[in-house]
């Protein structure tokens, strides 16, 4: 009888180690989320450069300033659930955008804008729109007599994002200006810059 209670203990002794080996191969499964904790995500802060070209027309004159542009942006991302993405970002841009008629030269030395943007992701690429504030400066010449102006306006365009690199994307964007215009004495005549501008830049995300 002593030898089959102990052959009974070392049996259920032996059942139990098994059970807990079986444990350690199929542990019981975990709760997971919709979206994985490593999901890739397009919000947080940015900063970045970009370079491309511009066309435009002066009102109330014949000269199309056009030219190469360059500046730097920065902005912030919210992704509050799923693939919508909203931001706000602003650039400052300098310019070679002039152009010479007859005895008129106007250029686009400089401009800016600050703009909301509303898109949705694809994972790794995002497509957006945008649209806000711009404000920009606009240099006449004529008979050896120049004026400038610095006016506000308004912009709008689309674009499209890509993740290229841990923390680094790269973009193309279109752009539509329409700065105001304002009285320029040189030209008797109340004179505006209104242009697009095709760029690509890349970003850092914080």
């Amino acid at each position: 009888m002593k030898s089959f209670a102990m052959g009974a203990v070392a049996l259920s002794f032996a059942g139990l180690t098994a059970s807990a080996q079986a444990g350690d191969l199929y542990p019981p499964r975990s709760y997971t989320v919709y979206q994985p904790l490593d999901a890739l995500s397009w919000a947080g802060p940015y900063l970045g450069g970009n370079l491309g070209y511009q066309w435009g027309t002066v009102s109330n004159n014949s000269t199309r300033p056009t030219g190469l542009v360059g500046g730097a942006q920065a902005g912030y991302n919210w992704q509050p659930t799923g693939n919508w993405v909203f931001g706000v970002e602003g650039d400052l841009e300098a310019t070679g955008a002039d152009d010479t008629f007859a005895p008129w030269k106007f250029s686009n030395p400089w401009f800016g804008t600050v703009r909301g943007r509303a898109g949705y992701a694809f994972n790794n690429v995002l497509f957006y729109g945008t649209a806000g504030l711009a404000f920009g400066g606009l240099h006449g010449e004529t008979f050896g007599l120049a004026e400038s102006h610095t006016t506000a306006g308004w912009t709008a365009g689309i674009g499209a994002e890509v993740w290229v690199a841990q923390k680094w994307s790269a973009r193309i964007e279109y752009l539509y200006v329409d700065l105001s215009s304002s009285q320029f004495v040189i030209t008797g005549m109340s004179n505006g810059y209104r242009f697009g501008t095709v760029r690509a830049g890349v970003n850092y995300h914080f």
